[in-house]
């Protein structure tokens, strides 16, 4: 099986060094800096779970011509991705099963309007990592879970066995028949997460440590929440209190990758997250307070 992973950052670099022992032929799309490194050292990867470092890998900088992948894992930021799609449309990859793990439910959406629902599908990570200052990745806490599965009723096996495989690898990877509801899980989440820490610039516990700031975090998962049910987003359980009790036992200095973009003035993914949900709650009516001051605070900074 022929896998691509576009984009070997904190997502794309833990899932890469997870699937080296998968017999798959893996190649990495990276580029500048970080192509030029993975190049000369290959990953290297420091988590509680285990450190990895594998010296040499398939790097390009550019989807090579001519080969059919079985499978794209798309990494790159949300600003990246209708840059990414335009090179998998040129390439003339459409029957290649793509995978976008990024925040939000934009890339799924942008999927499914390219190539039609039956060939979309959604992907969920659950895990906090990150490249540091020496091109390393790396895994906070010990989270690092994902989730992936059709957008439509139809099961495809390659990518059940693809999991199968991973998962015997050594990757926690499950495929799901409620993926949507997984993308919306986590964007519940996400947005808040992202957007507070990005504009109080603190860390998950310092602020759960503040009444008035877990307010405000738990107010924001519920806004989004409540902008689930116009997309006819089903839960089995509440998944503001599944997140209540998730975050109990995150690291109490971890923080999202969107506060570190901001801290080294790279691009934000606000527009799809925050964004996102103040111009869908004004197309329905729903109430976004949390998320609109969000928006402003950081916008104005």
């Amino acid at each position: 099986m022929k896998i691509l992973i576009y984009g070997v950052g904190g997502v794309g670099g833990f899932i890469g060094s997870h699937l080296q022992k998968t017999g798959f032929d893996i190649s990495y799309i990276a580029r500048g800096t970080r192509f030029e490194f993975l190049k000369k050292n290959g990953l290297k990867l420091k988590s509680q779970l285990g450190d990895k470092s594998i010296k040499k890998i398939k790097i390009f900088n550019t989807i090579p011509n001519k080969v059919d992948f079985d499978i794209i894992i798309s990494t790159v930021k949300l600003y990246d991705f209708d840059g990414f799609i335009g090179e998998i449309k040129k390439k003339g990859l459409h029957e290649t099963i793509l995978l976008p793990f990024q925040n939000g439910v934009y890339s799924e959406q942008k999927i499914s309007q390219e190539f039609g629902e039956e060939k979309t599908f959604g992907a969920v990570a659950q895990i906090s990592s990150f490249i540091n200052e020496n091109q390393y990745i790396i895994h906070k806490g010990k989270l690092a879970s994902f989730f992936v599965g059709n957008m439509s009723d139809i099961v495809n096996k390659k990518l059940l066995k693809f999991c199968e495989i991973s998962k015997n690898s050594g990757l926690d990877i499950q495929y799901k028949s409620n993926i949507k509801e997984k993308i919306w899980e986590k964007f519940i989440f996400l947005s808040a997460y992202s957007g507070i820490t990005t504009l109080t610039k603190k860390s998950i516990g310092e602020i759960f440590a503040s009444t008035a700031l877990k307010d405000n975090f738990v107010s924001a998962m519920i806004e989004t929440y409540n902008l689930s049910k116009f997309f006819n987003v089903k839960f089995k359980v509440n998944p503001v209190d599944y997140w209540l009790e998730k975050i109990k036992k995150m690291p109490f200095d971890m923080t999202s990758s969107m506060y570190l973009d901001y801290l080294n003035n790279k691009q934000l993914e606000l527009k799809w997250l925050s964004g996102f949900i103040v111009d869908c709650s004004k197309k329905f009516d729903n109430k976004c307070e949390t998320h609109q001051s969000i928006l402003n605070g950081i916008v104005t900074k």
